[in-house]
């Protein structure tokens, strides 16, 4: 007699549980890892993403790769989310937070595999977090905030940091400075929305400028509008919610409301009333033949601070990039006004965090000593993958690493010009403290995240919304 079997899951639901499904997750996670792994830092390489549409993205940012990368395994799309939340948070270090989480998870691998309970991997990995992050704190540096000039330039070395990964790194002194201009114009707020980019074709990327106030094309022409003069001072502005031509509804409105955010001023819907109150003030309104479009800008407007950063450049993949990789400057620069403490990039304080966690565990008994060796250990991929992309011989180079932190020469990291080591503080390569504490925390919780989870469970696709071409009785799919 056959003990009947229970059939408690609908037919054709998949359920894997136990250590093989978290290896798997783990190995899925280093998949998507590998997939990033050779954007980082300032020799990576691009990618280029074609989507359905055969629209073609050329792109250098972690978490706009992982976004166009349409992940379906559920364990796997963890490490797109951190890369999003790290994106959304700091603005840059989105390869590293991904390439960071999937080593935890490949050096936890051998534990989970000799079935080591994940909640004692986790426990370490929390305490190794914390002891990493307090440890950030206590060496970052912070920098006087009372010196202009001496932020300032502070704010210019960490922008330079995060575009030396990118396409752009060439004209990185241009665009940081350009970045850091277009920050210190805003008030305190510091909104993001108030930075406005706009991408013109054609030009040299150096024709890229910045106009402190309002920037759109021209939306609007008018009988006899050649003879008009092309700039006014002090003029005032009038915000009409009233159709002067027939012509595409969206850019005007577009343009009244970042005018009325900056210039003052309200929207009217009729010329009836026009009074001085309503009416909004700036400096000079001028109209520029910027490529082959015409522009107004309305400069030196009262009420907001607000910018607009113009591009130029050939090729429209190319300045999205670009557009792309001023976004993650801003963000930094915006970080390191709110925090002012720095610490130097390049793998440096990866290392640091990996000495003193290493020698942290030779202190502590039983298996959290390995665990928080293996947290250790894990760190040294951000060093190890520069020196890859780079074309180095990467364990000579950590190997020269380690030597160098274990006799203190704590902001040792790689330099990628001379294939060497050198105090990365002292070469300018700066980043916000905030964007390594975050990288680090959002790693280990995906880590943490992935592990504690020992069983998936996928619902057969209900006939209704089965995807298209794939009926009964067609052999099988072809694979797409």
């Amino acid at each position: 007699m056959q003990p009947t079997p229970v059939i408690l899951l609908k037919e054709g639901t998949d359920s894997s549980q136990g250590i093989p499904q978290l290896v798997s997750n783990i190995n899925a996670c280093q998949v998507i890892a590998e997939a990033v792994r050779t954007t980082l830092g300032p020799r990576g390489m691009d990618k280029l993403m074609v989507d359905a549409r055969g629209k073609a993205t050329i792109s250098n940012d972690g978490a706009t790769i992982l976004k166009l990368l349409d992940v379906v395994h559920p364990a796997a799309k963890t490490l797109v989310d951190i890369a999003r939340s790290q994106d959304a948070e700091v603005g840059d270090g989105t390869t590293s937070v991904t390439l960071l989480a999937a080593e935890f998870l490949r050096q936890l691998k051998p534990f989970v595999e000799e079935s080591l309970h994940p909640q004692t991997i986790i426990r370490a990995f929390r305490t190794a977090t914390n002891l990493a992050v307090s440890k950030i704190k206590e060496i970052a540096v912070s920098v006087k905030k009372d010196d202009k000039q001496e932020q300032r330039q502070l704010l210019e070395k960490c922008a330079a940091t995060a575009l030396n990964s990118k396409l752009i790194a060439g004209q990185k002194e241009f665009f940081s400075k350009m970045v850091v201009d277009a920050v210190m114009s805003l008030d305190e707020l510091l909104s993001l929305k108030m930075i406005g980019i706009k991408k013109v074709q054609g030009g040299a990327l150096e024709d890229s400028q910045l106009v402190s106030g309002v920037a759109f094309k021209k939306t609007f022409s008018y009988a006899g509008f050649e003879m008009q003069p092309k700039r006014y001072d002090n003029p005032k502005i009038a915000l009409l919610n009233v159709e002067l031509e027939l012509k595409a509804e969206k850019d005007n409105a577009e343009v009244r409301v970042k005018s009325v955010e900056a210039c003052g001023g309200s929207i009217q819907t009729s010329v009836g009333a026009l009074t001085e109150d309503v009416l909004g003030l700036c400096e000079v309104f001028e109209e520029v033949q910027v490529g082959g479009e015409r522009y107004n800008f309305f400069k030196g407007c009262p009420k907001a601070k607000t910018c607009t950063i113009i591009l130029r450049g050939g090729a429209e993949q190319f300045t999205e990039e670009t557009e792309r990789s001023l976004h993650d400057a801003i963000m930094i620069v915006r970080r390191a006004i709110k925090n002012d403490s720095i610490v130097a990039g390049g793998g440096a304080i990866e290392m640091e965090l990996s000495k003193y966690l290493r020698d942290y565990s030779r202190t502590i008994p039983g298996k959290q000593q390995l665990l928080i060796g293996a947290y250790a250990k894990a760190l040294e991929i951000i060093p190890r993958q520069l020196c890859d992309n780079a074309g180095f011989d990467a364990t000579n180079i950590l190997n020269k690493l380690r030597a160098k932190h274990a006799q203190g020469g704590m902001w040792y990291g790689v330099d990628i010009n001379n294939e060497d080591i050198a105090d990365n503080f002292a070469a300018f390569v700066w980043e916000p403290s905030i964007v390594r504490i975050n990288a680090l925390t959002a790693a280990s919780e995906a880590a943490c995240l992935i592990l504690s989870v020992d069983e998936t469970i996928k619902n057969p696709r209900s006939g209704a919304d089965a995807p298209p071409g794939r009926g009964r009785g067609r052999g099988r799919p072809h694979a797409h």
